[in-house]
């Protein structure tokens, strides 16, 4: 084997050296029997990064105008349960958030069903947690999806 090859397979991580060897592993969502693209396939990390901080920055200016009253340091300690409290409140009635809309998500059970009370409030708080929605599956579920059985689409 060429020491080049085997950097680049290094580099590029098992997932690209496996496909190299004739492992299909299909396209994200395949699994699940979402859609490749379009309205129901499997939202990629940008769009559920850029509406994470959308909702957490809408989220921070409630705080801070509202409940800290232009306090910064209030805010910072009530930014969080907002955010918990509005993206609980908005995935529990309406299956997206302002940030999520804003980029054409929606979050639903795997079945394509909107989430129930509980998931959404399990859900919520593992994403509150930050580390479950660091790992993810390879069709890029966070483990906070996985463990309530949700998935976030593109609407």
């Amino acid at each position: 084997m060429d020491s080049r090859e085997a950097l680049g397979s290094w580099l590029e991580g098992p997932k690209a050296a496996a496909e190299r060897m004739g492992a299909d592993f299909g396209y994200r969502g395949e699994r699940l029997g979402r859609p490749q693209t379009g309205s129901g396939s499997i939202a990629g990390p940008g769009r559920r990064i850029g509406a994470l901080f959308v909702d957490g920055w809408i989220a921070n200016l409630i705080a801070l105008g509202l409940l800290a009253h232009g306090d910064v340091a209030k805010a910072n300690v009530y930014g969080l349960g907002v955010y918990f409290a509005v993206n609980a409140v908005l995935l529990a009635t309406a299956g997206t958030t302002f940030g999520k809309r804003l980029f054409g998500l929606r979050v639903v059970r795997l079945d394509g069903g909107r989430a129930t009370i509980p998931q959404v409030l399990l859900r919520t708080f593992l994403l509150c947690l930050v580390v479950p929605a660091l790992v993810w599956d390879r069709d890029q579920r966070g483990l906070h999806d996985k463990a309530v059985g949700t998935v976030e689409v593109r609407i």
